[in-house]
């Protein structure tokens, strides 16, 4: 079948003729004429073409088959490389994919919001790294369509139009809404990553190997997410806002499929100008110079179960209905207690280890320390608190949150080192408790914690 389209946007005004004709300028007939030899479907039909069963790559033969699509990408800011972002409307897109093309400078033809259309014959449609991908097929993979032969499959039409954000919930992400352009509203970095003491960069930790991946949250549920950018990005080195706000973005997945991530094409996509929706760190107002003497000490030697720990009168406790809590754990000679959710099939895993009870008034005590450490890193679920009435069940006790120093890990299990966070606790008298709150889950938050050495330290 023979389809060819014609689109002719015209535009005439009409003016009295006692107008001046220096008062407004004669518009330019805008004109885009496309032809296509063809058949056309959609991206929804095409991505159907993948049997997630088998896992095969699916090759177009002798089809004879178009669609049309918006690019929703930029590689302009070097946070997309050698693919295409497409989805099929500028307004209320249902569908998007990827396609392979190997150019580094794709935004000078197919800039943001460019009506394309693809042709299938001689592509293939492949899985790979948590989406759908076009490209040409060399043995078992989907590689990038050659920069010699992207004429003969992309076509660039001469209407670049207004994307309209998708607005989305971290809740609504979905195997339907990837590759879409979407907007998230009410959402803030953790609170650990933007602290005065340690701002982290977009991706320029010493961590990031190829992505640098932050945590953020919503506002209204609490539901996490992750912005994803690139360490090539040209904004890899500036730091994450501080407030909440909006995002714009590509909705994908991380490199290993775990969870979902939000690309954005520079970091004006991000809107955090509001303040913070949640608890600030609570801070005492001292000049930073404590006695340090060791009132007390735990370094965990010696504990081999939570009876051992509950002696010590330690709480240590799953609340959200599992069995998994801090287990004491040999690493090196060392004993220590650890936390993670991994290979616990609990979602979620909400776990607290409250410290004894810390008697300012009679001990002088002004400062807590303790070291952790963060391996097998996917996100941050670790935050440390204090009370100054435990109840004995922290559902029922009211918690300030601590400005501590919460390690960002690699993604393996070695190459880190424990960290010493300070706390000061020298405005506060009477009582205290501390105490650590792991809330993750499995399959995907199961980042592990170990802690060691808490002290309280003091006159």
């Amino acid at each position: 079948m023979n389809k060819t389209f014609f689109i002719i946007f015209l535009l005439a005004i009409t003016f009295h003729a006692c107008v001046p004709t220096d008062d407004f300028e004669v518009p330019e007939l805008v004109e885009d004429s496309i032809s296509i030899n063809g058949s056309f479907t959609s991206i929804t039909a095409v991505k159907g073409n993948y049997k997630v069963e088998t896992g095969e790559i699916h090759n177009f033969r002798d089809t004879d088959t178009w669609f049309e699509a918006y690019v929703i990408s930029d590689d302009s800011g070097g946070n997309f490389y050698k693919k295409l972002v497409l989805q099929d409307k500028a307004h209320n897109p249902q569908s998007g994919i990827q396609i392979l093309v190997d150019d580094n400078s794709l935004h000078q033809t197919y800039n943001f919001g460019r009506k394309v259309y693809v042709k299938l014959d001689g592509l293939s449609l492949g899985f790979n790294n948590g989406v759908l991908q076009l490209g040409i097929q060399n043995r078992g993979d989907v590689v990038a369509i050659p920069s010699s032969l992207i004429d003969d499959f992309i076509v660039r039409s001469e209407i670049t139009s207004e994307i309209i954000p998708k607005k989305l919930s971290i809740s609504e992400f979905s195997e339907e809404t990837k590759n879409l352009y979407v907007e998230v509203h009410d959402i803030q970095f953790d609170i650990n990553l933007v602290r005065e003491a340690e701002n982290f960069s977009f991706a320029s930790h010493r961590y990031d190997e190829y992505d640098g991946e932050r945590q953020l949250e919503s506002c209204i549920t609490g539901e996490t997410a992750f912005l994803s950018t690139s360490t090539y990005a040209n904004f890899r080195s500036l730091m994450l806002p501080s407030g909440s706000g909006n995002i714009k973005g590509v909705l994908s997945r991380n490199y290993y499929d775990e969870h979902f991530v939000l690309i954005v094409n520079d970091p004006t996509a991000l809107d955090f100008n509001e303040e913070r929706c949640d608890d600030q760190f609570f801070k005492c107002d001292s000049e930073g110079v404590f006695s340090r003497n060791v009132i007390t000490e735990e370094n965990f030697d010696g504990v081999t179960s939570n009876t051992t720990l509950a002696a010590r009168k330690w709480t240590n406790i799953n609340v959200s209905g599992g069995e998994k809590r801090f287990t004491p754990t040999m690493v090196n000679g060392n004993r220590l207690l650890r936390i993670s959710a991994y290979n616990t099939l609990e979602n979620p895993l909400e776990a607290w280890l409250v410290s004894p009870v810390i008697d300012i008034s009679s001990t002088r005590a002004n400062l807590v320390t303790f070291d952790l450490l963060a391996s097998y890193d996917n996100g941050m679920f670790l935050k440390v608190f204090f009370t100054q009435d435990f109840t004995g069940d922290p559902r029922t006790t009211e918690w300030k949150l601590l400005d501590a120093a919460i390690p960002y890990g690699p993604s393996g299990g070695s190459g880190n080192i424990f960290k010493t966070s300070e706390v000061d606790l020298s405005c506060l008298q009477g009582k205290v408790w501390i105490g650590f709150r792991y809330l993750g889950a499995a399959p995907d938050k199961t980042t592990t914690y170990d802690l060691d050495n808490f002290r309280v330290l003091g006159n």
